[in-house]
Formats: C-alpha cells, sequence, structure tokens
C-alpha cells in the first residue's frame, strides 16, 4: 500500500472534490475504492484512536481491554458503514436519481470516497480527541463532496440531483453513527 498515494488522493477529495471525482471515474479497477481507499483508511482510523487513548490516558491509566473494545467499535461503525451505506446506496438511491439499478460500483465508489472526511475526522478525533465537537460540525462538508460524486460520478441529472445528494448524504452520515450505538449497546449488555 502506498500511504504518499493514499493521503494524495484523501488530500484531492477533500480539497477539490470536482477534479477528484473526474479523476476517480476515470478508474478501473473493481477493488481500488475497498483495498486501496477504504481498508487503509479505516485501519489509520482505528491506529489513530488507539494512539490517541494511549497518550492521553497517560501510560499508568492505559487499559487494553477499552481501548481495544473502542477501537473494535470504530472499525465496526466504519467498515460495516460503509458497505451498509453503499448497499443502501446501490439499492434505494436509483429511486433518487432516476439511474439504473445496477450501478453497484459506482455506488460503493461514492460512498467509499465520500466517506474520506469521515476517514479524516475519525483520525483527528482519534489522537485529540478534545477535537470531537468540531468534528460533528466539519462532516456536513460531506454534502458538498456527495453533491459534486453524484453530478461527475453517477451523473444524476440536475432536476434530482439535490434530493439525492441529501439521500446519500444522510446515508453515509448516519449508518456508522447507528452501528457505533447498537455496536455499544450490544457491548455493554455482554460484559
Amino acid at each position: 500500500m502506498n500511504y504518499k498515494e493514499l493521503f494524495a488522493k484523501a488530500m484531492r477529495i477533500l480539497g477539490t472534490p470536482a477534479n477528484a471525482w473526474k479523476e476517480i471515474s476515470a478508474e478501473e479497477d473493481n477493488v481500488a475504492v475497498q483495498s486501496g481507499f477504504v481498508y487503509p483508511m479505516t485501519a489509520l482510523c482505528g491506529l489513530a484512536m488507539l494512539i490517541g487513548l494511549y497518550f492521553g490516558n497517560g501510560v499508568d491509566t492505559f487499559n487494553l481491554q477499552l481501548a481495544l473494545m473502542k477501537c473494535s467499535g470504530l472499525f465496526v461503525s466504519l467498515f460495516g458503514g460503509y458497505f451498509l451505506s453503499s448497499y443502501l446506496v446501490g439499492h434505494y438511491g436509483h429511486r433518487f436519481s432516476g439511474l439504473a439499478k445496477d450501478a453497484e460500483y459506482k455506488s460503493q465508489q461514492l460512498v467509499g470516497y465520500s466517506m474520506c472526511l469521515i476517514f479524516v475526522l475519525s483520525i483527528f478525533s482519534g489522537l485529540f480527541p478534545s477535537f470531537f465537537i468540531l468534528r460533528w460540525i466539519l462532516q456536513f462538508y460531506l454534502v458538498y463532496i456527495v453533491w459534486e460524486g453524484a453530478k461527475v460520478l453517477m451523473e444524476v441529472p440536475e432536476n434530482r440531483l439535490l434530493s439525492y445528494t441529501l439521500f446519500v448524504s444522510v446515508i453515509i452520515l448516519t449508518v456508522p453513527v447507528a452501528l457505533a450505538k447498537i455496536f455499544t449497546w450490544l457491548s455493554s449488555t455482554i460484559s
């Protein structure tokens, strides 16, 4: 995995989404979004949270079980959030966009690369837990990233662009949070 290329792609998506989506739409590798972007970014988010928990709590009070539980919750929310969001966007998104229902790979690209903002914010809030409030404010930039992706990658007609963008943005923002809440609830009832 070339992390320099990974960070460059993330910065292009965050900095100039319209240009980044043009590059992404030219990709022909069907696994590039998963193995080349989503998996490494999810791993970096977990690593950042582990480092943040270790240095934030101090070496004397570091609780490995709690740290692994939090990292597992983050992993489940991001990894599961990607797949569930991709499924929902691919399965129900055609109702909002007027696209054919068989645009599954493009739905995976749209969701995976749009989650770039969530990945970057998770890395920062993992390293700096006080960044958590800014994370909730800054994640609404995702709507703009999805807007550009819907225009360029999905080629959604202008008259359906707003409804499709809102649908996809709500899915991407709420599914990982819902999965994290379910994981937290399940882990607290089991232990």
